[in-house]
């Protein structure tokens, strides 16, 4: 039997104990739905903060690794002319840049855990120390931030050792 046709029956019935008390019927879904539409936009918020954040460090962490290649042209320029292979000079570059994102990486998995139980309440069927959370995340980071160091890292082994030698 649909909701709808027996609501006139319930607002009589209760019309006929206490005619003072308001009724609101709707359906358990829609109740549901609604209760459930303040996490939702927190989640939302949340995940969009967390998405901003993402980019601000990709861009932030490209810059630093350009501007840090750029300002030592100069050495790699000396390091391939004494022999250095690109090879060389791309382990470098990222080996500082990952060197950056491990100590981001431990400094934002202490405060993760530090600040998880006050998250508590958004989270829906994750525990607040999630195994999968918080080895995942930061390996998805790394492999984000791998790639924002290899594009300047990769323009710092086309630099001419004899341009450079030259320009000192």
């Amino acid at each position: 039997m649909p909701a709808r046709a027996v609501e006139p029956w319930v607002r009589s019935e209760i019309a006929s104990i206490d005619p003072t008390v308001p009724v609101k019927m709707e359906p358990l879904e829609q109740t549901v739905s609604r209760l459930a539409d303040r996490p939702r936009f927190e989640t939302a918020l949340l995940a969009f903060f967390a998405s901003t954040g993402l980019l601000l460090a990709i861009v932030g962490l490209y810059g630093l690794i350009a501007f840090m290649t750029i300002q030592r042209r100069q050495e790699i320029g000396v390091r391939m002319a004494l022999g250095a292979t690109r090879g060389n000079i791309l382990g470098l570059i990222t080996g500082d840049g990952l060197r950056m994102v491990a100590i981001g990486g431990a400094l934002g998995v202490g405060s993760a855990l530090a600040v998880s139980k006050m998250l508590k309440a958004l989270l829906f069927e994750v525990s607040t120390y999630d195994p999968l959370t918080f080895i995942g995340v930061p390996v998805l980071l790394t492999l984000v931030a791998l790639v924002a160091i290899l594009m300047p890292a990769r323009a710092g082994t086309r630099v001419d050792p004899a341009v450079t030698l030259r320009a000192e």
